[in-house]
């Protein structure tokens, strides 16, 4: 069973609802404040299968069928578990545990669940999303224990796990004529698939099957496989090299996922590759070559800040050291970042570095020594030097950073900059990056300018570029979602200019939401996905970086629901 497609837009509250929900949010503080674009993000569904788990009714809360069981279980995976975890016990929502749901009974709940809150609860019963019914029946469900997901081990991951093409059987040079360096993966969210197409012809080369809703692509340090997981936690290594590349090795690494890495430092490229996933709580690492699983380490613990056990602290991101033989890794309900250094995996040594809570995602500076990456709803970027294995700074920035990966650049006046966008506010932080020869700029936001709106999911620039490109994929108006803003570095108090790149597409009817900009390999070209309904037409857009006019709309029926795009070149050199 797939997730549903992404949920709509919320409705805002009517004046009764104000009213009521305010009264409740004054004695619950359950919930924090979260905007429509958070909203958004934060409640997508989760991958995990809700059939796959075990029920735990009992006679504790209050009468509740087996149907009426499994169907809130699935309203809550589907539209819950993003915030509120698959245990319920917390993430960037508050807690929903029996302790605290039976304490307020089942009228507190269905008045809460059907008007929302201004605190950031979505109002599911004034907005048409669930019937009185189902709001009766969730207020009673949340009474009962949480159905727990299976664990997901060596056994299960080896099960999964498929050689299709040796490496032995594999070509022993490159059997294909496509510039590989300028290739793009494209994540086709709904149909479970990337696309590889060319960056010099922008003619498909192949549509490859994978996980559902890949969240990113990663290059081997080779720059000859690809390695791509969706969001069920399906691992997919793509050999670039093959006459028509395709998958030579899969693993299902766990239920729900958004991460994987390989080994980049120097005598171990290409050694290991490592998976995170949001459930099971842990991390894998595997051989490089074949993907077989290795070492599997968990990731319950203490909480950086309160020291309270989690029972659910997933795995974000993860990049590879360019310093030591090191994965780092972000734990993102404890706050803590894992520098995982994987000489010897029999005699595992991690390093543990506090950061703050609900670490996300980050890219390196340009030096490659410091990893700069998202505590979004702490409202913080994280700062770690990798050749120290240290906290380096903690950054406070706009509302619910969200940079990707970020953007790089000199500043005309305070040097080295990484900049982030973010989905609950309009602004773009600038934050110095050169400790050595700009120090009193660094590690401070030394300019913050205003973007379209909030929403924004990926900012993106290029060495060669005076571009810094924002998206505002998830903003809730229209003709913000469905443009791009472009800043000139050289002039950032000068503005933005808006470009329609929706109306570029000429696709008719959808959302059409414009979502990260992605650069080829020589930095002039800047690429787009308009993401459309599962069933609505799609595009890739791609402008002119220098002129900033349109360049190409790549459609074909076949690019559904398009959302990443990565450049191998960029990708594999960590170029942004």
């Amino acid at each position: 069973m797939k997730p549903s497609k992404l949920i709509g837009s919320f409705c805002v509250l009517s004046t009764l609802a104000l009213a009521t929900s305010a009264a409740i949010a004054q004695t619950s503080g359950s919930h924090p404040g979260m905007s429509e674009e958070a909203l958004r993000y934060e409640g997508a569904p989760t991958a995990i299968d809700p059939a796959q788990t075990r029920n735990l009714v009992s006679g504790d809360g209050p009468a509740i069928t087996i149907d009426e069981y499994e169907r809130s279980k699935q309203i809550y995976f589907e539209r819950c578990a993003g915030c509120h975890g698959v245990l319920r016990k917390g993430a960037t929502g508050k807690p929903l545990t029996t302790d605290i749901t039976r304490d307020r009974g089942t009228e507190y709940l269905k008045a809460f669940i059907n008007y929302g809150s201004p605190a950031g609860m979505p109002n599911w019963g004034t907005s048409g999303d669930l019937s009185a019914a189902e709001i009766d029946m969730m207020a009673r469900y949340l009474q009962h224990e949480p159905p727990q997901p299976p664990e997901y081990g060596m056994a299960e991951m080896k099960a999964s796990w498929k050689v299709l093409v040796p490496p032995d059987k594999r070509p022993k040079k490159q059997m294909n004529k496509i510039n590989l360096k300028n290739l793009f993966s494209v994540t086709l969210r709904d149909s479970g698939e990337v696309a590889l197409i060319d960056g010099d012809s922008k003619q498909i080369v192949n549509i490859i099957k994978t996980g559902y809703a890949v969240h990113i692509s990663r290059l081997s340090a080779s720059g000859r496989y690809l390695f791509v997981i969706g969001r069920d936690a399906r691992i997919n290594m793509i050999d670039l090299w093959m006459e028509k590349p395709d998958n030579v090795a899969e693993i299902k690494a766990g239920m729900e996922a958004r991460s994987v890495e390989t080994s980049k430092y120097k005598g171990w490229e290409d050694k290991y590759a490592i998976a995170g996933t949001y459930w099971p709580p842990q991390y894998v690492i595997m051989n490089g070559e074949t993907l077989e699983p290795l070492k599997i380490v968990g990731t319950r613990g203490m909480t950086v800040d309160t020291q309270e056990y989690h029972p659910e602290p997933r795995v974000a991101a993860i990049v590879a050291s360019h310093e030591h033989p090191e994965f780092i890794v972000n734990v993102k309900e404890t706050g803590k970042i894992l520098m995982v250094n994987y000489e010897d995996l029999d005699n595992l040594k991690v390093t543990t570095i506090g950061a703050a809570r609900y670490l996300h995602d980050g890219g390196w500076d340009v030096t490659k020594r410091y990893f700069l990456t998202a505590a979004n709803q702490s409202n913080k970027i994280a700062v770690v030097d990798s050749k120290e294995g240290k906290l380096a700074a903690l950054v406070d920035v706009g509302k619910i950073p969200h940079p990707g990966r970020g953007a790089n650049f000199v500043h005309p006046k305070f040097g080295p900059v990484w900049a982030t966008s973010h989905l609950g506010d309009q602004t773009i932080a600038m934050i110095g990056t050169d400790p050595k020869r700009h120090p009193k700029n660094a590690w401070k936001v030394v300019q913050s300018i205003d973007g379209q709106g909030g929403g924004s999911l990926f900012i993106k620039t290029h060495p060669k570029s005076k571009n810094l490109w924002v998206d505002t994929a998830l903003n809730p108006i229209e003709q913000m979602s469905q443009s791009v803003a472009v800043f000139d570095i050289n002039n950032l108090d000068k503005g933005f200019e808006v470009l329609p790149i929706a109306e570029w597409a000429d696709l008719g009817e959808g959302p059409k939401r414009v979502v990260q900009p992605e650069y080829n390999q020589a930095g002039d070209e800047v690429w787009f996905s308009v993401w459309n309904g599962k069933e609505q037409t799609s595009a890739v857009v791609v402008v002119d970086d220098r002129t900033r006019k349109l360049k190409k709309v790549i459609k074909d029926k076949r690019l559904i629901t398009p959302t990443g795009k990565f450049n191998v070149y960029n990708t594999m050199h960590d170029v942004y």
